[in-house]
Formats: structure tokens, C-alpha cells, sequence
């Protein structure tokens, strides 16, 4: 019987502690709920009011029964707040209560992450005295253990890479066709956003490395003299428009690329006091060589003009015009630090049955 009596105290007295609430943390639980309410009613009436001034620029209501309608909405999240907030206000009301009563304990009467050698029972603290060994020697054991962490070597890196710039074609890969190109030099750009893993080759710290990742490309090309793209069959070419003066000709592709270069990175490595040599990436010069390949996800025409009324006219052509669809070529860059100049170019051509392949020419970044 002893037995039972003692087994069902130290039941009771486990549930007691489990189900011990504190009271700071019950004050924050009401506030978060509080703002939760606020938020989740404020944006609700947002909602709703943006769907009243759809309705009223779409000829469904009239601005008179607008107004009166978001007085409504706007009456109706203010009663729903202020009486769910008034509820969770008698719950710290009550809260209070239970605290001034020694009802509920204060989060200096428990147990911390910091002070795990306390337990309490009921309100009263009781405190265990172990340690393991001196604090000296624990904290220079804890500093040693970081300071070996932080020296580990890694042999592969992640960066963000983002790169932009110009984007035109050579005509039968010669470099000089850049003069006579029919598209317009800076207004042809290209947009590149992707990551990178750069690997080293060795164990021991060096300048080479294997560079690898994937990316997506935005290519641009603005035609001159009030050109657009014209597809003829199995080709596709440039031709004027004479009907009206366009004011926007662009044809943009977008595609997925996964490039591969050997880098060399002439950032100095750090030695340590103990004579421990880590490497460190992007820190000096650094030299891309290599290519990719990939594939093109879409290809759009983008028109605008004024017809013959003055209306302005915005057109969209989605088509492939032709283009192939699988890309490769050669990409090389030169940079110090975490930025250089960055040059790529199509081996593949642009179109099929034509000699003129893509290059782009721009800044690029590399962030680890």
C-alpha cells in the first residue's frame, strides 16, 4: 500500500511540473495572438476592399454603393476585432490574477536552458552543485574545439552568381561583323542568375579549381531601322515594317545553362600561429575558362507601335522562330575579388540555316 501512495505522488508531482505554466511565456502566447487577430482581420479587409474597387472599375457598382459597401466591411473587421482581442484581454486579465495569487510561476522560478542544474517543485527552486572539472579548463577545452571547427578545410564552396551586359551575333564567327550588326549594340542585353559549387582539385590548398553549377538566361535583341523578325518557312530573317514606325522590337529567349569552368583563384591561403595553411576563395584574382550547354525554355517577339487611329498597340509573338534548341559554346571570365568581366559565345548558331551565333559581353558576380 506504501508503495501505491508513493508511486501515485510521484506521478501527480510529474504531472504537476509538465503542465506548470509560466507566465511570461503566457503573456507572449496572448500577444502573438493578438497580433495575429489584428493582422489576419486587417488583411481581410484589404482583400475586400480591393475586390469592391475591381467591381467599380469594371462598371459593376456604382461609386456611391463602392463607398457603402467598404463602410460595411470596414464597421464589420472592426466589431470581429475588437471582440476577439477583448477576449484574449480577459485571459491576461486572468492571467494577472493568477500571478498576484502564486497561482502561476514567473520564468525565474523554473527551469532554464541556462541553468539545467535546477528542477523545482511546486514553487520552490532546488539547485544541483555538479561541474566538470574547473571553468578554466572547460572553457579552454570549448575554445580549442572552435578554434579547430574554424580552421577546417573545405574543398567545395557555393556562390550566387548574377551577371548582365550586352547581348548581340557574330555573322560567320567573325569578330569584325560586329560592326555592320542589325542589332543595336546597348539596347541588346542579357540577364544571367544562377549557383555555382566550386570544388578544389587537391586536399591541400591551391590556386585550381573545378567550377560547376546551373543558370538561367535572358537574351535580348533589339533589330535596327524599324525591323522585326520574320520566320519563312524553315527561316527565319529580318525584315522592315512598313506600315508603321515601331517604337519596340525585341526578340528575347530564355535559356537553362549548366557551365562548367577551371578557375584559378590567386587569393593568398592564411597561415595559422601553429603553421595550419587554409585556402581562401575570392579574395584576388581569379580566372575562368570553359563553356556550357543547355537548352532554351521560350522565345517571345515583343512589337509596340501606333496604328493608324493612334491607338498604342502592344503585340507578343510566342513562337520558336526557328531557333535551336539545344545551346553550347566557350564563356571565360577575369575578375578580382567577387566581380570580373565575363564574355560567352554560342558555338551552336541562333537560327537554323543561318551562320550567326549569340555573344554576350557584361559584368558578373560571384558571391559566396
Amino acid at each position: 500500500m506504501k508503495k501505491i501512495i508513493l508511486i501515485l505522488v510521484l506521478l501527480s508531482t510529474t504531472i504537476t511540473l509538465s503542465q506548470q505554466k509560466i507566465f511570461e511565456k503566457e503573456v507572449s502566447k496572448i500577444s502573438k495572438k493578438i497580433e495575429h487577430i489584428t493582422k489576419t482581420q486587417k488583411d481581410s479587409l484589404k482583400a475586400k476592399v480591393i475586390a469592391i474597387d475591381k467591381q467599380f472599375e469594371n462598371g459593376e457598382i456604382s461609386k456611391s454603393t463602392a463607398n457603402t459597401l467598404k463602410k460595411e466591411v470596414a464597421a464589420y473587421h472592426a466589431r470581429r476585432i475588437e471582440k476577439l482581442v477583448g477576449e484574449q484581454e480577459r485571459l491576461l486579465q486572468q492571467l494577472v490574477q493568477d500571478k498576484t495569487n502564486g497561482k502561476i510561476a514567473s520564468s525565474k522560478d523554473v527551469i532554464t536552458a541556462e541553468d539545467d542544474n535546477t528542477f523545482t517543485i511546486g514553487n520552490k527552486v532546488f539547485r544541483l552543485n555538479i561541474r566538470e572539472g574547473d571553468q578554466k579548463k572547460r572553457d579552454k577545452r570549448r575554445k580549442e574545439r572552435w578554434k579547430h571547427k574554424n580552421k577546417r578545410q573545405r574543398s567545395t564552396t557555393t556562390q550566387f552568381v548574377f551577371a548582365m551586359g550586352i547581348n548581340n551575333v557574330l555573322a560567320d564567327d567573325d569578330l569584325n561583323s560586329l560592326n555592320n550588326s542589325e542589332y543595336e549594340l546597348w539596347r541588346s542585353r542579357f540577364y544571367e542568375l544562377g549557383w555555382t559549387w566550386k570544388t578544389r582539385f587537391s586536399r591541400k590548398p591551391s590556386s585550381l579549381y573545378l567550377k560547376y553549377g546551373a543558370s538561367f538566361l535572358w537574351n535580348n535583341l533589339r533589330p535596327k531601322n524599324n525591323q522585326q523578325h520574320v520566320i519563312n518557312g524553315n527561316t527565319t530573317m529580318l525584315a522592315t515594317r512598313i506600315d508603321e514606325v515601331l517604337t519596340e522590337s525585341r526578340l528575347r529567349h530564355v535559356q537553362m545553362n549548366f557551365p562548367v569552368h577551371l578557375e584559378w583563384d590567386f587569393s593568398r591561403s592564411k597561415t595559422y600561429d601553429d603553421g595550419f595553411v587554409r585556402d581562401r576563395t575570392n579574395k584576388s584574382v581569379r580566372i575562368g575558362v570553359g563553356g556550357f550547354v543547355g537548352f532554351k525554355l521560350g522565345t517571345r517577339q515583343y512589337l509596340e507601335y501606333k496604328d493608324n487611329n493612334g491607338t498604342d498597340v502592344k503585340e507578343v509573338q510566342k513562337d520558336n522562330f526557328n531557333m535551336n534548341t539545344v545551346n553550347y559554346g566557350l564563356s571565360a571570365y577575369l575578375g578580382y575579388r567577387s566581380t570580373s568581366f565575363y564574355v560567352k559565345y554560342d558555338l551552336n548558331p541562333l537560327f537554323q540555316n543561318t551562320e550567326i551565333r549569340n555573344i554576350s559581353m557584361g559584368i558578373r558576380l560571384d558571391l559566396n
